[in-house]
């Protein structure tokens, strides 16, 4: 990764906000701390609101309206609420980017984030953990914009194919958004699992060992580029996968086009 860490030299990293960096390190903890992320997220009002609104989406169909973070946290679930806190003090510490449609890019990172759980939960892998990575595997073309901006409308030239975007920008730079999300992700400490299937999100199968977060990843981006700017039924949608990844994860392509929810089920609300 020797081109990354030179493409970082001179790089001004955002400031993670203490709540993060607590929220974190609880992450790599067997069983959740309940009282030290109650106490973290409990230190910022505004994020605690914003999760109590987030709780009160029609995404989580609640019996009954949430109105304290004690509430979010019974009813949503404790794991559930550190995720979403996380993903939200990340977009919190990143500006809009030059030539990056900030709209698009956000809903297309909660796109990722849905499929990645979708899948996660399909394969019994760890739920929060893959919306999370989902949620950050976009985060470093705004890393791109601030070191590179003269190559973003190469980046980001239309149309958005699937797949497209990595392509031009390992073209362009030697490597991807999520290679630079990787190690951002190391130099704030997020957990191994996360940066490695970060790092090998692009091109999962040639990592060795597989990794099964970053296949995860790839057809999680896949399908929420396909949703969000060439969308397709369902059939043709996991038709179009690379076959080397569905067997890789060992995903049933007739079972998945039946049960592939709408990328609008994700993208209702904003953890901005």
């Amino acid at each position: 990764m020797a081109d990354i860490q030179a493409f970082f030299e001179n790089v001004q990293l955002p400031t993670i906000p203490d709540v993060a960096r607590e929220l974190i390190a609880t992450m790599k903890d067997d069983d959740i701390p309940f009282e030290r992320v109650r106490a973290a997220i409990s230190k910022d009002p505004a994020l605690t609101a914003k999760l109590i609104r987030l709780a009160n989406s029609a995404r989580f169909g609640l019996p009954r309206q949430v109105a304290s973070l004690d509430d979010a946290i019974t009813m949503v679930g404790l794991n559930q609420v550190r995720t979403l806190a996380l993903a939200s003090c990340m977009s919190g510490v990143f500006k809009d980017a030059p030539g990056v449609d900030a709209d698009a890019f956000w809903k297309e990172s909660m796109a990722i984030a849905g499929y990645s759980q979708w899948l996660a939960r399909t394969l019994g892998s760890n739920v929060q953990e893959s919306w999370l990575a989902g949620f950050l595997v976009r985060l470093g073309e705004l890393i791109i914009a601030q070191k590179a901006p003269e190559q973003i409308p190469a980046i980001e030239q239309l149309p958005h194919h699937a797949g497209g975007r990595w392509e031009r920008e390992r073209t362009l730079l030697g490597f991807t958004e999520a290679q630079v999300t990787a190690e951002l992700a190391r130099r704030w400490r997020f957990p191994d699992t996360i940066t490695r299937a970060l790092e090998t999100a692009e091109d999962p199968v040639a990592a060795t060992p597989f990794c099964r977060l970053g296949g995860i990843l790839h057809v999680a981006t896949l399908l929420a580029e396909i949703g969000l700017e060439e969308p397709m039924s369902p059939a043709d949608t996991i038709a179009s996968l690379p076959a080397e990844i569905k067997k890789a994860l060992q995903l049933d392509s007739h079972w998945l086009a039946e049960h592939l929810p709408p990328v609008a089920d994700y993208v209702d609300v904003s953890v901005r």
